[in-house]
């Protein structure tokens, strides 16, 4: 089975998500990735809206000192969150939350997902798995936090990964104006960066 998964963080970039599949060291991350068995490059993407507020939470991770990006687990009416949906085969989606979560081995049972919802599957940084509905035909899920927003320390992000959801937000056809606008209210961001201080961090370098 195909299914959607949908990225709303660094793996807006398109570039750094196929080392998820490939085995490659994303730019500005300390890591390589362990990539899937299964090579095959995703069968579709493209830009997706989400009705979950993002933010940025923990101290430390492979992209440095500073936070990464989560949604919530509660759904609002006036933020939305951008993210792309990738078209990959279920092992590979298996693998993906696997190398997010620092793991070699995992089942998930989707079609349990699909009819609750979500599951929290891992105490993981990204263990909660949450499903969007369908595009195409095809299931939509995305992972985040197994715990909601309202208990995470709020954490500026590590630069290197900053600049790498920037880049993202750029290949799905947004402006760096826009894209400064779109992050700046963002939890972990507002109130760290004027509109001319992020401009300059994410791409006067």
């Amino acid at each position: 089975m195909d299914v959607w998964y949908v990225s709303y963080g660094s793996n807006l970039l398109e570039e750094r998500f196929l080392c998820y599949i490939y085995g490659q060291t994303p730019e500005g991350s300390t890591k390589p990735e362990r990539g899937c068995h299964d090579q095959s490059p995703p069968k579709g993407t493209d830009r997706i809206d989400l009705p979950y507020p993002l933010y940025f939470s923990k101290e430390q991770s492979k992209w440095g000192a500073g936070g990464v990006a989560f949604i919530d687990h509660q759904s609002t009416a006036n933020e939305i969150t951008i993210g792309r949906k990738y078209l990959i085969t279920e092992q590979q989606f298996i693998e993906v939350v696997a190398q997010e979560n620092n793991i070699h081995r995992l089942q998930i049972d989707l079609q349990s997902i699909m009819e609750q919802t979500f599951a929290n599957i891992l105490t993981g940084w990204y263990g909660r798995i949450v499903y969007l509905g369908t595009s195409n035909g095809r299931p939509l899920f995305t992972f985040t936090n197994p715990n909601p927003m309202k208990e995470e320390a709020i954490h500026t992000p590590a630069l290197p990964y900053l600049r790498t959801i920037a880049k993202g937000l750029l290949q799905l056809g947004l402006s760096k104006k826009e894209t400064v606008a779109y992050l700046l209210p963002k939890k972990g961001i507002n109130g760290n960066f004027s509109i001319s201080s992020l401009y300059t961090c994410l791409f006067d370098r």
